[in-house]
C-alpha cells in the first residue's frame, strides 16, 4: 500500500453490533484493497468495539467521540489520509465488490471533486427498486429536484479545505448543508446505479422524527435562497405539501 491510501471510509458506530458484521464484510471484499477504514465510536457497550478488533483490514478506531452524528464524521475525516474520503455508517453496506475501483475510475475520466451514485434501500428485509437518478446541478439541488444520498457520496479529502466540514450544530440535515456548498464550487461525476445498501429502520435518524428533520432541512436550504432565489421558491412549495403529508400520517 501507498504511504498515502486512495480512500478512507469512515465508519460512526454505537451500539451497532446487529448491523455491523454486513458493513465490514463489504469493505472487506473490495477488489479495491488501498483502503483505511476509520472507525469513530461514541462509546458502545455492546460487542461492536470486539468486532473491530478482530477485523483484519487497515484501520484505526477513535474512542469515545461524542457531541452528534455531524462531530463523528468531522473527526473521521480529520482522521483520514486517503484521497477520497467516503462516509459508510454502520447500518450501510457497499453494493457489489467493485464499489470503490469504479469510483476510482469515475474520478480519474471526469477529474471532478466528488462523485455520488445511488443507493438501495432495505426495508423489512426486502430491497426497494432504487429511485432513478436526475441530472445534478446547484440550481436543481436547491429546487429539491435533484437528490444526493450520502452513502453513496465520496469526495477528494483536499476539497474539505475549501468548502469546510460538516455543520456540527446539524441533527438531520448536515449532509444537504455539504452538498449546497459543494454544488455551489463543482457539480459531481454521477454513477447511475446503486453504490450503498441503506437500512431503513425504526432507529434510522432519517427515518425517525421526520418532521423536525424536514423542519431543519428547510431551515439549511434557506441559507443559500440568495444564490438561487426562484430554486428555493420551488423548494418552498414542495416542502409544504410534504409537511402536510407527514402531519396528516402523524395524526392517523
Amino acid at each position: 500500500m501507498r504511504d498515502r491510501p486512495v480512500f478512507s471510509i469512515v465508519t460512526c458506530t454505537w451500539n451497532s453490533a446487529a448491523t455491523l458484521a454486513d458493513t465490514l464484510d463489504s469493505v472487506q471484499r473490495q477488489t479495491c484493497r488501498d483502503v483505511e477504514h476509520i472507525f469513530v465510536d461514541g462509546g458502545s457497550t455492546d460487542a461492536t468495539l470486539e468486532m473491530i478488533a478482530a477485523y483484519p483490514g487497515t484501520k484505526r478506531v477513535l474512542h469515545d467521540v461524542k457531541g452528534g452524528i455531524s462531530r463523528a464524521m468531522n473527526q473521521g475525516i480529520d482522521a483520514a489520509s486517503g484521497e477520497f474520503v467516503a462516509h459508510l455508517h454502520s447500518d450501510d453496506y457497499y453494493a457489489f465488490d467493485a464499489v470503490l475501483d469504479l469510483v476510482a475510475s469515475r474520478f480519474v475520466q471526469a477529474r471532478v471533486d466528488w462523485v455520488c451514485g445511488t443507493v438501495q434501500v432495505l426495508r423489512d428485509s426486502q430491497l426497494v427498486p432504487p429511485y432513478p437518478m436526475l441530472p445534478f446541478s446547484f440550481r436543481a439541488f436547491a429546487a429539491g429536484r435533484a437528490w444526493v444520498a450520502h452513502p453513496a457520496v465520496f469526495i477528494r479529502r483536499s476539497v474539505f479545505q475549501r468548502v469546510g466540514m460538516f455543520d456540527e450544530t446539524l441533527k438531520y440535515a448536515m449532509d444537504v448543508d455539504l452538498w449546497l456548498r459543494l454544488g455551489r464550487i463543482a457539480r459531481p461525476a454521477t454513477i447511475d446505479r446503486p453504490l450503498t445498501v441503506f437500512r431503513d429502520h425504526a432507529g434510522s435518524v432519517s427515518s425517525s422524527n421526520k418532521i423536525r428533520a424536514r423542519q431543519e432541512e428547510f431551515r439549511v436550504r434557506r441559507r443559500y435562497m440568495k444564490q438561487a432565489p426562484l430554486a428555493f421558491g420551488i423548494y418552498c412549495l414542495r416542502y409544504l405539501k410534504r409537511m402536510r403529508e407527514l402531519r396528516a400520517d402523524a395524526t392517523r
